[in-house]
């Protein structure tokens, strides 16, 4: 799978531990910044990584920030986007299963062997439908 990748300053370390995950998981991904410890803003960072995955060209996606949220608040702007802020492995496979997340968010708090099984069972977990492709047809028709 292609994976669109993302973070803000603050996010940076843990994005370059998260990159290693995906490819080590053996996906293929794109880094849309930020590259260096220098500040800047979120926004921007959510939007160019949300409107790719929105766009088709990349399966998943993944953002890092301080806390997750302001990534999450963002990517959640673009129609066609189920961003979510998961703490462990059970919320990021909730988010799969259930509400079918293309984008996974994460805080900077997180221990790496956590964020590390966080991102390997939202990469690894299926939207499971059924039940839930009525909920979700729910949510894609309040976007239209």
């Amino acid at each position: 799978m292609r994976i669109a990748i993302g973070c803000d300053h603050r996010g940076l370390e843990l994005k370059q531990f998260v990159i290693k995950q995906v490819a080590g998981g053996g996906h293929s991904f794109e880094d849309f910044g930020s590259y260096t410890p220098d500040a800047v803003d979120y926004p921007d960072i959510a939007q160019k990584v949300a409107e790719a995955v929105a766009g088709g060209g990349f399966g998943r996606g993944i953002l890092v920030c301080d806390t997750g949220i302001g990534m999450s608040i963002v990517a959640n702007k673009v129609k066609g986007i189920r961003a979510a802020l998961c703490c462990d492995a059970f919320t990021a496979r909730r988010a799969r299963q259930h509400n079918d997340a293309n984008i996974l968010c994460l805080g900077t708090g997180q221990e790496t062997s956590v964020a590390g099984e966080i991102v390997n069972t939202f990469l690894a977990t299926e939207f499971e439908g059924g039940r839930h492709q009525r909920r979700l047809n729910k949510i894609r028709a309040m976007e239209n």
